[in-house]
This record gives C-alpha cells, structure tokens and sequence, in this order.
C-alpha cells in the first residue's frame, strides 16, 4: 500500500478533473519519485480508466465515463507521466517507462485484478500486460484502440521521426515547433479532423481548456515523443493483437467516424476471436464526446 505521503491531496482543478478526489502516487523510478496525478469518484468494485495518449491528454477527458459509471463503481482515473497534472520531467520517453508505470499503479493503488476501461494507445499498454501477466484485469473494455502514433500511422521513417522528436526537445527550436503544433488554432483543426464529429461542441471555451493543457512547464516532452512513435505500445499489428488470445473478457467498442486506418487497426482488434463488439458514431475522441453513449454499452458488459 502507499504511504501517507504518496497518499497526500493535490489541488483539483475543473479542467483536469473527473469530480472526484484527487491524489497523488510517488512512483519511483530510476532513482528519482514522480507525483502521478489520480482521481477516484463512487464507491464499489474499482473500475480504471485509462486516458489517450495526445498534446493535450488529461484525465478529465474521462469525466462523462467516470460520472456515468461512478454510481455503480468506484472510478479511478490516472494522469500519466508527462501530461495532465502528473509531473512532466524532460525524460526520454519510451514505451518501456509507461508499461513499468501503469503496473506499478495497478499493482499498488487498484489491487489486481480490476476492470479497466482504456481509450487510444492507453488500449495498447492494457493489451501488452495483457499478454504478459493475464491477472492483472478482470475485464478489459477498449474505446476506439490504437498503437501506432501520428508520424508512423502518416507513414513517416522511424529515422524521420527520431530527428523530429530531438528538434522539438530542443531548447529554442522545440518551443518554437511545440507552440507552432499547440496554436488553439492548430488545436481545432485536429480535433475536427480526427477527434470530435461535432464542429459545434467545439466551443471556445472548450478549445481554451484544451489549450491551457499545452501550457503547462515541460508540456512538450511526452507530446513529443507520442507524437514520433517513441511510445507505440506495440511494434507490428501482430504484436498488438497478442494480448487478445488470452481468457480474459475483451469489449472493443469502433468509432464509425475514425480516420481510416485507425477504423481498420480496431476492426482488427474486433476480429479476434471472443471479443465482444460496439459499433457507434464517434471519432478518435470518441471516449469525451460520447461518454453517454460509451457507458451505455459497456455498462452491461
């Protein structure tokens, strides 16, 4: 169990959170702690959600699902390393580091097995534990998987994709690059690109939040590398596939309105012989803009 250190309160804040309480777990790794932001909402079995991986990934995309389901369970919802209100040290961000994290957590906030519910790549991460330690979930729900990022999924050369995230993390050229790719702008295009199907629930208040995010000290380090691939949770779609021909209970939930390669990543997913299938409006984003929607199908699940 953690200490009451690693147990200490943190300051909650609306556009962060899901409505809950909020603390903070001191991982430890490689010699140093890091304050990882978590929240909990309800009471009952523990239910983890699972935020994607993106430039302005928080927790608080989760807050419909958590809300949705906090009457039946108890919702944990994590801020992973790097991004929301967990710390954002200038690490080399790896894929390794996130699959250590996410079963430190489990392991020592949530008591395996639990159910988790993951969107994007966080899906990847669940699926290569998955592979490796099958009793770490109970039931796995994925909305809208991924594991491949932006530069790969465009096609880019792993060689194109290293000298893009060592400019970015660069002093002065990265800022320039990060605040170039941040612009609220920029921001608006993507998400009606690739995330939301709903132009008018872009609000300017919505796109504001979202724009603080990138805002934050050290923001561009973990960006940046989910961004170039340095964080694909799986390097093939063989490899990604893996986790799924174990006995635990698979839901995989397809947003119709995905880019196309992702559509066919999930459809893949879908494929695999015992999981259970959702299709329904939604895009990339699917998780935020429909979490109504989202919990409704994996309630009975």
């Amino acid at each position: 169990m953690q200490t009451p250190a690693e147990q200490a309160v943190i300051d909650s804040s609306p556009s962060f959170g899901i409505g809950g309480l909020v603390q903070k777990f001191g991982w430890h790794y490689q010699g140093q702690t890091f304050p990882i932001a978590y929240e909990t909402l309800g009471q009952g079995a523990p239910v983890l959600l699972l935020p994607a991986f993106s430039t302005v990934s928080t927790r608080a995309e989760m807050r419909g699902l958590a809300q949705a389901l906090a009457p039946h369970f108890q919702v944990l919802a994590i801020d992973w390393l790097g991004f929301g209100q967990s710390a954002r040290p200038r690490l080399d961000y790896q894929r390794l580091l996130y699959l250590e994290l996410l079963q430190d957590f489990v392991r020592t906030v949530c008591q395996p097995p639990v159910t988790v519910v993951a969107a994007g790549h966080a899906a990847g991460y669940v699926m290569q534990i998955a592979s490796q330690n099958p009793s770490v979930w109970s039931k796995i729900a994925l909305v809208a998987p991924t594991w491949r990022g932006p530069l790969p999924t465009m096609g880019a050369p792993p060689s194109v994709a290293a000298m893009v995230r060592r400019m970015v993390r660069s002093p002065l050229l990265g800022q320039a690059l990060y605040k170039l790719n941040t612009a609220p702008s920029f921001l608006r295009l993507m998400y009606q690109r690739h995330v939301y199907t709903n132009p008018a629930q872009l609000t300017p208040e919505f796109m504001e939040q979202k724009y603080q995010i990138t805002q934050q000290s050290g923001a561009r380090f973990a960006p940046a590398a989910f961004v170039t691939g340095a964080l694909d949770p799986a390097q093939s779609q063989a490899d990604f596939l893996t986790g799924f021909q174990g006995s635990t209970p698979i839901m995989v939930v397809i947003g119709e309105n995905a880019p196309p390669k992702s559509q066919a990543e999930m459809a893949a997913a879908a494929a695999m012989p015992g999981v259970q299938v959702q299709r329904m409006p939604g895009s990339l984003g699917m998780h935020e803009e429909f979490a109504t929607e989202v919990a409704a199908v994996i309630l009975p699940f």
